[in-house]
């Protein structure tokens, strides 16, 4: 049977290196995101009255409120306080994703 292409049935160089620098590619996305989700993003509202820390991968390790926040008459602000400071946590992580990744992650 001839030969085709200069090679038997394996990939031309071309390819390997295609293949390998993918695969380079892959590992340090990989490596770039595992970095992500475990670095600790930190969020106040209420001008420092609740506090968040969350880690890249969205998770929340801490909250933080002051005495002053705590109003038994409005439940409803200390609520929003806290949805905002998580809302601004999340979006330091999508922010810094978008830097990590330059869009490309779909996080």
């Amino acid at each position: 049977m001839a030969k085709h292409g200069g090679y038997m049935g394996g990939m031309p160089g071309n390819m390997q290196n295609l293949m390998k620098q993918a695969q380079r590619m892959q590992r340090q996305m990989e490596e770039s995101k595992k970095a992500l989700d475990e670095k600790e993003f930190t969020a106040k509202s209420g001008g420092g009255a609740v506090e968040v820390v969350m880690t890249g991968d969205h998770a929340l390790k801490s909250i933080t409120i002051s005495k002053e926040a705590v109003d038994p008459d409005d439940v409803e602000m200390l609520q929003d306080l806290i949805v905002a400071a998580v809302g601004e946590a999340n979006r330091q992580i999508s922010e810094a994703a978008e830097q990590a990744f330059g869009g490309m992650a779909g996080l």
